[in-house]
Formats: structure tokens, C-alpha cells, sequence
């Protein structure tokens, strides 16, 4: 029912003057939210509901969260960029939205209610506020990871867009549940704006919680405190990079507002490996003798000034071959040629590559990568496919070169898991950056 309304109501937007829809769109967006709460039974009532947003780790913060949960015996739904899942049924998130359409959430959680799960842990953005598909979604948990500049062209400015973000840790004031909480960022100069809003629990975390830290290519140790019994735990984990710290982070004081113990943590932590798509490494053994590549593949989303910078610090001792495209096409210009300008302070060696054009001439995207870059001169290599190829061809020569003493590492950004690459006209093709780097290796 909930889908034929939807197209119902998508079909008549399109008999509606431009001027009179563009008037009337949060009349229309808050219309179709509550719709989808009616249909479904406003579900989130029935179940606890943790959201978190943020501009980067995301996805990564909620399926540390869900990890941590499913360990402590808890039963759970997840919908985020990367997936959606009730209980043990997974399925891939093809939707190109990190935040899919009002009547898929409310649906998604009335499945999670019905399948008797404890948890239902969302991926909330700012792109869904314009929509409204934050509202009639009765929170018990918001979760705050970090905010830099993203959508600028979609919010109109950056103050808009963090207050986009503000308003989801507003929809605690509606929630009525109780015990809400919100976890936030305190290393993030934004994080007092969420603390402004209405909850019954405000906890903040800062980096210095898991002092002492090491953080290494192999994965990071820190140090897990609990200050009600002054004792301490070390733990590993399998991930790396600063931001995967504060991911963790973020999931350990979320998790330990739901009462779950450190031990449990601990474990769950340690057993965590990642999700696809961020800092992804892709290996095909030899297929002669079995012996491992003598370079590293990674596939990571990072599409940021920020979240480029991060990633490439990870391996900022090896010799980085970057391919790298300008995000999508008709959006965020700003940052091309900053994303040009980190990757010629961080690469030894560039790729510049196709990414999702949309309507925009591609070309034209890389040209304002390219200017960002002034020390190097970057290879252009439009296919995507090619350019991976490429830099895989490159780095099979470095890695037998035994004046160089460092390793090899290709690394693969902008799209992670994103399904397609979008063209012209919204055309869609098939892709899989992890999948296409794979049978080149096999090659």
C-alpha cells in the first residue's frame, strides 16, 4: 500500500506548476512523512531507535553500534548508505540516498517490530531533513560524529546545513519515549549546538577517553576506561585511521548508555574487521603460487577535503598511487580543486578518473581537479576501469623496483560501495569499484 501511495503522490507532483510545488514542498514532504508513519503504524514507537548523523562516519558508526548490540544478544534492524537488515536478512542499499525514502524507513521499522528485534539503528543525513524524512521517527538514542562543509549547493550555505543536522537531534523534543539520549562529539566545534537540544541524558566524548592510542596501517590500540571502577581494558582493532577511532568512539558511548558492558564492547570491537567501501583492501593472491600481491588496493568513499586528507595520512610513509575523480556532477564544485591540491601533498603518483558526471561535462570535472594540482603531473584516464588498471600496471613495476623503500599503495576514492556511476538524464551504470579492481588483479 505504502509504495502505490507514494507513486500516487510522485505522479501528481508532476501535474503541479513548478512555482506552486516549489511553494508548496514542505507542505508536500511533511505530508508524505506522516502518510508513511499512518500506513506503517508509526512503528518507531514500538522499538528503540538510534539515529546518527554527522558529515563522515556514518555508516561506519552505525554498523560499529549494531556489531557492538548483536554482540550483547541484542536483536537488530540497520538501514544505512551501505545496507539495510532486519535481524539476519541483509540487503545491499541501492538506492544512491544514505537515507532512503519516507515509506521504505517507516516500513523497514514496522518489519523490525514484527521480526520482535530490541534495536533499530538509522543513518540519518541532511539531504533527508529537505524532505522531512527525519520526522514522525521516534527517537530513543541521537548520535553526533563530526561536521565539515558538504551540500553547500543543496543547503545554500554552510549554517543552513548545519542546521539541517540540528533539526534531526530536535525530533528528540517530539520523541516520547523515555530516557532519550544524545552522544555527541566534543572534539567537534559544532557539538554545543547539539547539546542545546532536549534529552534526558547528554553524553560527550573526546579523543583524549582512549588515551593512550596507537594507530597504525595494521589497525589501532587503545586504551577502554571505565571511571566508575577506575579500571582499564586494551583493545585492538582491526581498523585504521584516526576517523575509524572516533567511529569507535562514538559507538562505545552510544552502546554504553544502553547499559552494555565494556567486556562486551571489548569483544565486539576486536572481532569488527570493517564494512565495504571504507577502507576496503581488495587482494587476489598470485595465481601461480598462492603468494600475497606485493601492493595494497584500497576502495574508500572518502569524497571530502576532510575525509581525503584523513585517509591518505593512513598511508601518508607508503607510495600512494591516488585515483581519484571530483565528486558528483552539478554539486560542490567548490572543493575539486581543494581535493586536487591533497592529493598532489599526499600521492606520489595521480590518477584522475570518471566519477558521476550526472549532466556535467566530466571532463570539465577533472579539469578542476587538475588545477589543484601543481607539483605533479597527473595522468587522465576517463574509464574508470582503465584508470584502475593502470595503476595496478604501475604499481606490479614499483613493487619490484628494490631501490624503492616503500610499499605500494593504490588508493581508490569517491564512490566505496556506490552501486552505479551515474550519467546524463540520471543513466545508470552498473559499477563496483572493489569488484572491477578485483578481476583487474586477477588479471
Amino acid at each position: 500500500m505504502g509504495n502505490v501511495l507514494e507513486h500516487t503522490l510522485r505522479y501528481c507532483q508532476k501535474l503541479i506548476p513548478l512555482s506552486v510545488y516549489t511553494f508548496g514542498q514542505p507542505i508536500y514532504h511533511h505530508t508524505l512523512a506522516c502518510l508513511g508513519g499512518i500506513v506503517y503504524r508509526f512503528p518507531s514507537r514500538r522499538i528503540k531507535v538510534i539515529g546518527v548523523t554527522g558529515t563522515k562516519g556514518k555508516s561506519s558508526t552505525t554498523e560499529i553500534i549494531n556489531a557492538i548490540l548483536e554482540e550483547a544478544g541484542y536483536r537488530t534492524a540497520l538501514s544505512n548508505t551501505i545496507r539495510y537488515k532486519v535481524a539476519d536478512q541483509s540487503h545491499p542499499n541501492l538506492f544512491k540516498m544514505s537515507m532512503p525514502g519516507r515509506f521504505f524507513i517507516q516500513r523497514l521499522i514496522r518489519q523490525a517490530v514484527s521480526a520482535h528485534c530490541d534495536y533499530v539503528i538509522l543513518e540519518m543525513t541532511s539531504q533527508g531533513t529537505l524532505q522531512y524524512r527525519h520526522k514522525f521517527l521516534h527517537l530513543d538514542t541521537f548520535v553526533f560524529t563530526n561536521l565539515s562543509p558538504e551540500h553547500i549547493e543543496s543547503h545554500g550555505s554552510y549554517e543552513q546545513y548545519v542546521a539541517a543536522k540540528v533539526r534531526i537531534a530536535a525530533e528528540l523534543n517530539n520523541s516520547k519515549k523515555d530516557n532519550r539520549i544524545i552522544v555527541v562529539n566534543a572534539d567537534d566545534a559544532e557539538s554545543v549546538r547539539f547539546l542545546n537540544c532536549d534529552a534526558d541524558m547528554k553524553v560527550s566524548f573526546k579523543i583524549t577517553d582512549v588515551a593512550p592510542y596507537e594507530i597504525g596501517i595494521a589497525g589501532i590500540d587503545f586504551t577502554l576506561k571505565n571511571a566508575s571502577t577506575t579500571q582499564s581494558l586494551r583493545v585492538h582493532s582491526p581498523l585504521s585511521g584516526l576517523f575509524n577511532l572516533y567511529n569507535i568512539l562514538a559507538a562505545i558511548t552510544a552502546t554504553r548508555a544502553q547499559g552494555v558492558s565494556d567486556e562486551i564492547i571489548a569483544r565486539a570491537i576486536t572481532k569488527f574487521s570493517g564494512i565495504r567501501g571504507r577502507v576496503e583492501r581488495v587482494e587476489v593472491p598470485s595465481a601461480k603460487n598462492g603468494t600475497p600481491q606485493a601492493f595494497e588496493v584500497v576502495v574508500d568513499y572518502a569524497h571530502t577535503p576532510d575525509s581525503l586528507t584523513k585517509l591518505y595520512e593512513v598511508f601518508k610513509t607508503n607510495y600512494i598511487i591516488g585515483i581519484l575523480g571530483g565528486t558528483g556532477g552539478g554539486r560542490d564544485g567548490w572543493k575539486r580543486k581543494e581535493m586536487g591540491r591533497i592529493a598532489d601533498t599526499y600521492c606520489s603518483d595521480i590518477i584522475l578518473t570518471d566519477e558521476d558526471p550526472y549532466d556535467e561535462n566530466p571532463d570539465k570535472i577533472v579539469a578542476d581537479v587538475a588545477l589543484g594540482i601543481t607539483t605533479k603531473k597527473p595522468t587522465i584516464i576517463m574509464d574508470r576501469r582503465q584508470a584502475i588498471h593502470e595503476a595496478i600496471t604501475r604499481a606490479r613495476a614499483l613493487s619490484s623496483d628494490t631501490t624503492l623503500n616503500k610499499k605500494v599503495s593504490i588508493l581508490i576514492t569517491g564512490k566505496g560501495t556506490d552501486p552505479y556511476i551515474m550519467g546524463p538524464n540520471n543513466t545508470k551504470t552498473p559499477w563496483s569499484d572493489a569488484a572491477i579492481a578485483r578481476e583487474e588483479l586477477a588479471k
